[in-house]
């Protein structure tokens, strides 16, 4: 329903920090939305870091992205819960914009998505956003996942690539091709820390496992003074505070040949803020608002572009931790970010020996979780047309492209939708008129319409929605009658919905059946449905309007063309 004032409408862009404080903010409160707070920065830190590098960047923008945006995700949107920063859904597409457009190209593609973002949440789409089909969203999902396992097979095995290619195919050449180059001890360390972090998960689940591998293999290769590649021997370190970056030159064939990789980000974003918010909604039984979900995510992606970040969208891991940590309002989310802000300050030197294996064996677990392999192996038991959505969707993320991935599974998915509803819209055909029907003919209307005996009078009942899958099922209906009737009534007691497509149909049939001397009545016709041939002004000079619920009732004029 849509709200009755303007005053109404833009309550739906009201965050839920302004919400949250009107209703009142208390010292208990607060103590807890820092216990939880704080737990999602220590998970963060370490994911800040591994996310950046497998994109391509150097960790620092990692952490920019999880500090500025991870912030204003939680003061500016539309969940209560809601933890944003870097994720893993975005490592394939930031190595791929930076590999072909540098750092500069992804600031302004991050920026560009920021706007769409907001353009998205005043729109209102993100109510349609949500509605992307579940075998596309697990199959993307799956596809980024072995991706992401396969950008961190070259930092396990120590191979040095001059120029690692982003593509899944070229990428495994490449590793094949060099697996004489084999570091046996980074492929130990690498194993070592991924057997932690499996071991600590389940000892003491509660345990932020993630920092307890990377510091177990950070002492392991510091104390035996391993000869394995870290953070400070590839990228010198993390500064202790953030420089914001000179903002690249903007110019118009910049801005085209970015807008594809652009509206990849916003898609990809809004999609998986939106599935986090519905992950904290199903945990907490509150209810986020999407659209001003969507607004406050394209704010904190331009505000994460212009501090020298990458793209940030809600993430479900750190979303969830909050939630089970006891969060209880976005001042949590905030705090996330004040907290990593302070361990940057305070233990960024401490970085540099961060071994890079490390944090392969960090994402090799990311990976192994966004897989989501029981939703896949479940959805290989669906019905075929899913199955299919699901493994086409798979494979064109791992072997072509997201966004291809993404718009391929979703016309799929409603191709393969449009086919049931047509299989599940039946018709029947007759030569027997409902007496209540003919008796709620007026007497002029009686007269002229009466049936003077069998075959003048034929009964065509439309079972289900009339839309542009099974329009073409009237005519067929016509064919099968060898004799045109005198009168042809149209039942549609049973059709809900109509869209232009059954107008038109319906159009050509009264046109075809005058052609032939038939007068055609529709009968039954529902709220919607009248509206929609009232509002098209279909030409069939009357019908009768039967509320399903009640008798029928008289005869409603409807205006001709």
């Amino acid at each position: 329903m849509q709200p009755a004032s303007g005053r109404g409408t833009w309550a739906l862009f009201i965050p839920k920090l302004i919400t949250v404080l009107r209703e009142g903010y208390t010292l208990g409160m607060l103590r807890a939305d820092a216990v939880s707070g704080l737990t999602v920065a220590i998970v963060a830190l370490p994911l800040a870091m591994a996310l950046a590098i497998a994109s391509g960047v150097p960790p620092e923008r990692g952490l920019v992205t999880a500090v500025v945006a991870g912030f204003l995700i939680s003061a500016l949107g539309g969940s209560r819960f809601q933890v944003g920063g870097p994720t893993g859904a975005f490592v394939v597409i930031v190595f791929a914009i930076v590999h072909d457009h540098g750092y500069d190209g992804l600031v302004i593609a991050t920026l560009m998505a920021g706007i769409l973002l907001v353009l998205f949440g005043l729109a209102r789409l993100g109510t349609f956003i949500k509605y992307i089909p579940y075998p596309v969203v697990t199959g993307f999902t799956a596809g980024i996942a072995l991706i992401i396992f396969s950008s961190q097979v070259v930092e396990i095995l120590g191979l040095r690539l001059e120029d690692e290619p982003p593509g899944f195919i070229e990428k495994w050449q490449a590793i094949v091709a060099n697996l004489d180059g084999v570091n046996l001890t980074t492929l130990v360390v690498a194993v070592l820390t991924l057997a932690v972090i499996l071991g600590v998960k389940k000892i003491k689940p509660g345990y932020p496992i993630f920092l307890v591998g990377i510091t177990f293999g950070a002492v392991l290769v510091w104390a035996a003074g391993l000869p394995v590649e870290t953070i400070g021997s590839r990228f010198g370190g993390i500064p202790r505070g953030f420089e914001i970056p000179s903002f690249p030159v903007v110019t118009w064939a910049r801005i085209v040949e970015l807008i594809p990789p652009a509206i990849t980000i916003a898609l990809l974003a809004g999609i998986e803020s939106l599935l986090s918010a519905v992950v904290a909604d199903g945990m907490t039984g509150r209810k986020h608002r999407s659209n001003c979900e969507l607004v406050g995510q394209g704010v904190a992606n331009i505000a994460s572009a212009v501090a020298g970040g990458i793209p940030a969208t809600g993430a479900i891991a750190r979303t969830a931790t909050n939630v089970r940590s006891g969060a209880r309002t976005p001042v949590s989310g905030m705090l996330h970010a004040v907290f990593l802000l302070v361990f940057v300050l305070a233990l960024a030197p401490l970085a540099s020996y961060l071994p890079l294996a490390s944090l392969g064996a960090v994402l090799v677990v990311v990976a192994w979780n966004m897989s989501e392999h029981d939703r896949f192996r479940h959805l290989l038991r669906a019905p075929p047309g899913d199955r299919l959505v699901l493994l086409v969707t798979f494979g064109l993320t791992v072997l072509v492209d997201l966004t291809v991935a993404i718009q391929v599974g979703v016309v799929m998915a409603a191709i393969l939708f449009m086919h049931r509803m047509t299989r599940a819209v039946e018709a029947e055909s007759g030569v027997t008129l409902i007496a209540d029907d003919v008796n709620d003919f007026t007497e002029t209307d009686r007269a002229a319409y009466e049936p003077r005996g069998n075959g003048d009078v034929a009964v065509y009942r439309i079972n289900g929605p009339f839309f542009f899958g099974v329009a073409g099922k009237l005519s067929d209906v016509l064919d099968d009658i060898a004799t045109p009737p005198r009168l042809f009534i149209i039942d549609m007691t049973n059709v809900p919905v109509i869209d232009a497509t059954g107008v038109h149909a319906l159009q050509g049939v009264i046109d075809r059946c005058r052609r032939h001397g038939t007068q055609v009545v529709l009968a039954a016709i529902k709220p919607q449905p009248l509206t929609v041939l009232q509002g098209m002004r279909l030409d069939v000079g009357f019908a009768v309007t039967v509320d399903a619920a009640m008798p029928p009732r008289a005869t409603t004029p409807v205006p001709t063309g």
